[in-house]
């Protein structure tokens, strides 16, 4: 019996993606004319039976995109910050008559690259990856074809758009803030291992201090500060000297630190300052209320849908990285150092 062609055998040939063969028979935005004429020749070369299912004649009505937003379980745990992005990109795709598909990706699924099942079970047009997995996991997902843009995560070896925070210019307006207080003696905390913003926030309070001369004093720099009080009771009473201003990367970290220096008899601000980024809720109900760089989320997944949208539609543009704003709030947790010790 001969064998049928089916769209992974026009794939081989080409050396593309089922997913852009799929596009291109199916007469979907999505990719070149170049690619789709290459595609409908190969097709009649090999003898491709072309049908005319309800999902075709969907395409061709110009039917609702299904867009798949995928995130591991830890991610998702994160209600306050991630949450907030979620629910603006269900709002977005539901203004824009789009269909969202959800998945939460395991350990299990992580380590053995065993991709979401909603990719095979559904026609999905573009997929949206909130933070991060692991680099692999993202790559075999980037590798379907299926259009896809990164939230809040990028790294070199991934090869897809990213909507970031500008880490580096909203910790160097924190410490700034912090500086023109009259400190100079600014420690550094967070964990620059765990997501690439903290790395990015880390130069951004280097770039601070060395604008305004600043020598980088290395006791005041925790990089690998974990979002423990433990850790972070240890690391303040080991310290030689003490920093009159606290930098930290996110909320976990200035409440823990505002919350510690207190219970060791430091009065913030009169005695030391501390600022922080995200302004979750942390931030928000510590007593002070704690000085903190905002990210408007909704924005950010508003401008997510909005790029794969855009790529949906130019499939072989250059990837983009696409920085969204921070601004500067000052809370009762920051203090001119002239008026400490008095």
């Amino acid at each position: 019996m001969e064998k049928k062609i089916s769209m992974q055998d026009i794939a081989d040939r080409l050396n593309i993606s089922k997913n852009s063969v799929s596009q291109a028979l199916s007469g979907k935005p999505g990719v070149s004319e170049e690619t789709r004429r290459l595609v409908q020749k190969a097709a009649d070369e090999l003898g491709y039976q072309y049908q005319t299912n309800r999902k075709q004649k969907q395409a061709e009505t110009n039917a609702p995109r299904n867009i798949a937003l995928i995130a591991s379980e830890y991610a998702f745990s994160l209600k306050s910050f991630f949450g907030e992005i979620y629910l603006s990109v269900e709002k977005e795709l539901r203004d824009r008559g789009m269909s969202l598909f959800i998945e939460s990706i395991n350990d299990d699924s992580k380590r053995d690259l065993i991709l979401p099942a909603l990719l095979t079970n559904y026609d999905i047009d573009g997929i949206l990856i909130l933070s991060h997995i692991s680099t692999d996991y993202i790559a075999k997902i980037i590798n379907t074809g299926i259009p896809t843009v990164l939230i809040d995560h990028h790294s070199p070896y991934l090869q897809a758009d990213s909507i970031l925070t500008n880490n580096r210019f909203g910790a160097y307006m924190a410490v700034e803030h912090l500086i023109q207080l009259g400190h100079r003696e600014i420690a550094f905390v967070g964990d620059i291992d765990f997501s690439p913003s903290y790395q990015e926030r880390l130069d951004g309070y280097l770039l601070a201090l060395k604008k305004y001369g600043i020598q980088p004093n290395q006791d005041f720099i925790f990089s690998n500060a974990q979002e423990t009080q433990e850790q972070i009771s240890m690391l303040i009473e080991t310290l030689p000297a003490k920093p009159t201003a606290w930098f930290c990367v996110n909320d976990g970290h200035g409440f823990l630190v505002t919350t510690v220096l207190q219970q060791k008899g430091f009065k913030v601000p009169e005695e030391v300052s501390v600022c922080n980024f995200d302004n979750g809720q942390l931030s928000q109900i510590a007593t002070p209320k704690i000085t903190t760089m905002n990210i408007d989320l909704a924005y950010f997944g508003n401008k997510a849908v909005e790029q794969l949208c855009w790529r949906i539609e130019n499939i072989e543009e250059p990837v983009h990285e696409i920085l969204l704003p921070t601004q500067l709030i000052i809370r009762e947790s920051t203090a001119e150092r002239k008026n400490l010790n008095e």
